[in-house]
C-alpha cells in the first residue's frame, strides 16, 4: 500500500510547499527551552512571549528565515572575570522556531520584566472570485 502525503492527495494541489513546512517544524529541536506563551491579542494579530531572564537585548537575535521566525539567545561568558562559589544559574544558549504562514509578518519585539514579547500580525484576505474563460480549441 502507499502512503498517501498531504502533496500527492489527488484533490489537494500546490501543498507541497505546506508539507514541508510541517516536515521542518518537526524537526526544529526545540527542546523546551526558554517555556514561551503563544496568545491570540485580536482576530488578526498574535503574540509569543519567551522567558529570558538573564539576557539583555543584545544577547538576543530575531530573524525570519524562510517564513520561519527564528529566535536565538547567546550570553557573554564572563567566567575569567568571576569566581563563583555555587553556579545555579545556567548560562546556555537557545534557539526557538516558530514557522509562518503566508501572509503572517512579524511587527515589534519588545522586552520586559525578563519577558521577550514578539508581536506578529496577519493580513486580512479578502475572498476573490475569478472567472475562467473557456476558449475553443
Amino acid at each position: 500500500m502507499t502512503k498517501l502525503t498531504l502533496g500527492a492527495h489527488p484533490y489537494m494541489l500546490g501543498f507541497e510547499q505546506l508539507e514541508r513546512m510541517l516536515e521542518r517544524s518537526a524537526k526544529s529541536g526545540n527542546e523546551g527551552y526558554p517555556p514561551f506563551n503563544i496568545e491570540q491579542t485580536s482576530d488578526h494579530s498574535y503574540r509569543i512571549t519567551l522567558a529570558v531572564a538573564g539576557f539583555g537585548e543584545a544577547d538576543l537575535a530575531i530573524t525570519v528565515e524562510d517564513r520561519q521566525l527564528v529566535i536565538r539567545g547567546r550570553q557573554n561568558e564572563d567566567a575569567a572575570e568571576r569566581m563563583f562559589l555555587h553556579r545555579g544559574i545556567a548560562a546556555r544558549q537557545f534557539q526557538r522556531s516558530f514557522v509562518l504562514a503566508d501572509g503572517v509578518e512579524v511587527g515589534e519585539a519588545i522586552m520586559e520584566n525578563g519577558l521577550l514579547h514578539v508581536d506578529l500580525t496577519r493580513a486580512v484576505q479578502s475572498a476573490v472570485v475569478q472567472t475562467v474563460k473557456i476558449n475553443k480549441g
